[in-house]
């Protein structure tokens, strides 16, 4: 009997050690304060649990949809958008290249290499298709929300460091384009 409460025990703490452990779950969160003003729309200042504290409230629909946007502007920024026409700075890189080979700025006519565009966040859905409680129709994708939020902040990482490389790679190249066409005009005059 007496081992039998023992494991038991032991088995009842260990299921609500893995439900605490689950990062996936929604646990209840405390967040009244006391004595808030407000500092912006999801910012207060204010008292809790005797603290003077600052507190950011924000509700994961518009966190999400905050970071997916930042992330989508960044890697337009950085690839351009063919729906919109726009460069981006590897197409500003591969336009400046074409110019530098272009024999008339005194180039040798030869392309140079432009490493292919690499998009992060092409990704297509998996969907589960089948009939939904209404029976339609539908295809499904489930991810969980912090997977989702922690995977578009490593896009955000990765789109930034790219900016920066590309953003130097673009001046070289236009200075390098800057130097022959003047090497060119004074071989010309």
């Amino acid at each position: 009997m007496r081992k039998k409460l023992v494991l038991c025990l032991g088995l009842f703490l260990f299921y609500q050690m893995g439900c605490k452990s689950n990062p996936h779950k929604a646990e209840k969160i405390d967040t009244k304060v006391e004595n808030h003003g407000q500092i912006s729309g999801d910012t207060t200042v204010g008292i809790k649990d005797g603290n003077m504290i600052v507190q950011k409230k924000v509700q994961m629909n518009e966190e999400l949809r905050r970071v997916q946007n930042e992330v989508y502007e960044l890697e337009d920024r950085v690839y351009g958008n063919r729906k919109y026409g726009s460069l981006g700075l590897y197409g500003v890189l591969r336009q400046c290249r074409l110019d530098l080979s272009d024999q008339k700025n005194g180039g040798d006519g030869k392309l140079k290499w432009t490493e292919p565009i690499d998009r992060i966040t092409d990704k297509e859905d998996d969907y589960k298709i089948g009939l939904d409680e209404k029976e339609k129709l539908v295809g499904v994708s489930e991810e969980f929300l912090k997977d989702r939020i922690e995977r578009f902040r490593g896009y955000k990482q990765v789109l930034m460091k790219r900016q920066d490389e590309y953003e130097e790679k673009v001046q070289i190249c236009k200075a390098d384009l800057k130097s022959q066409q003047s090497k060119n005009q004074k071989s010309n005059d």
